[in-house]
């Protein structure tokens, strides 16, 4: 094997450049994983365009990407569950595991994380990466490795659904078609619900919804959103409601198309961070309001999901980049928005 990998980093707003980084050294309870897909998030993309996520603030070089799929080419000492060649998905962000977050089983919320492409922990646009072994998912041979990066995309849209409490029989409406929307209305199919209608302003990403399930999708630049899930629910209104897009309008949409007593989930980040909401309504409704900071202990439902054909996540992807033409791919990401659903930058 090589002893120097491919790594993309970020050298400043809008500038990608590829350099030969040491392929690192597993530790005892680490794999050394050969990384093959690697999801854009739009972390990523909003990281390359501001160079900044409120406190977070990228200081170049750094690389970016969280989503990862590929195959365990080395295990550390103490690693007896996982063995070269096993394929994997990446959970990205390692726990301290004393706090009273991670006591209580709400590891996600834990301040001592360290996450892949959060500042200052690089991410894996990267040829090869080390990672706790606990925190590599062996996926079934009947999944590839381009699913397995798929998986932490998916991990959030089940996390959304069960905030929700998402159950069989039930309606629910998704305002965002992008990734965290298809996956959580794919979630929410999965989870037993009947109808999920989608809403979103792109008539390319609500004919992935349709192709992906959706019992109907509205566009909402044409036509009132809240009037259309009413009368597609004959006047009762969503069980659920799951925000995505992070916006004021579709918040307060969602707070109009539920029933009384139904729970909305807010998943996506306004580009502000706060939101005039209709609370009058939402208290006359007795709604309850969820939040989603990314998920907790959903890789081996997501995997499985996907193994057992519940879940066809590799359909959300629209477009496959090269390592090589990372550039390229963040650029088309950000500027092309109106075709692009979901990239991802194949690695090896």
């Amino acid at each position: 094997m090589e002893k120097t990998m491919k790594v993309a980093v970020m050298e400043g707003i809008g500038k990608m450049a590829l350099i030969r980084r040491q392929i690192p050294e597993p530790k005892d309870d680490e794999v050394l994983v050969k990384v093959e897909y690697v999801g854009v998030c739009g972390s990523d993309l909003h990281y390359y365009e501001s160079g900044a996520i409120g406190n977070y603030v990228v200081h170049p070089p750094f690389v970016l990407g969280h989503e990862a799929g590929g195959t365990v080419v080395k295990v550390g000492a103490g690693v007896t569950h996982l063995k070269a060649g096993d394929k994997v998905a990446l959970e990205p962000g390692k726990t301290c595991g004393k706090c009273e977050f991670c006591r209580e089983g709400k590891y996600n919320l834990c301040k001592d994380v360290i996450f892949f492409a959060t500042p200052p922990v690089d991410g894996v646009f990267q040829e090869y990466v080390a990672h706790e072994a606990a925190l590599c998912f062996k996926i079934p041979d009947n999944m590839d490795t381009m699913e397995a990066a798929l998986i932490e995309p998916l991990a959030v849209g089940f996390h959304a659904a069960r905030q929700g409490g998402a159950r069989l029989g039930q309606t629910a409406v998704i305002f965002g078609a992008g990734c965290i929307g298809l996956v959580s209305m794919m979630a929410c199919m999965a989870m037993g619900i009947t109808k999920v209608y989608v809403v979103d302003v792109m008539d390319n990403r609500l004919k992935k919804a349709e192709e992906l399930g959706a019992s109907a999708v509205i566009n909402g630049k044409n036509e009132d959103a809240a009037e259309r899930i009413m009368a597609l629910t004959n006047g009762r209104g969503a069980d659920l409601a799951i925000e995505t897009a992070g916006t004021e309008i579709t918040a307060n949409q969602a707070i109009h198309t539920v029933r009384k007593g139904a729970n909305i989930v807010m998943v996506g980040y306004s580009k502000s961070g706060k939101m005039n909401l209709e609370m009058s309504l939402a208290l006359d409704k007795e709604v309850t309001f969820k939040t989603v900071f990314r998920y907790r202990h959903i890789y081996p439902m997501a995997i499985d999901a996907v193994a057992s054909g519940k879940v066809h996540v590799k359909d959300i992807v629209t477009n496959i980049f090269t390592l090589d033409d990372i550039q390229n791919a963040m650029d088309q990401s950000v500027s092309n928005k109106a075709e692009i659903v979901k990239s991802v930058i194949k690695i090896c």
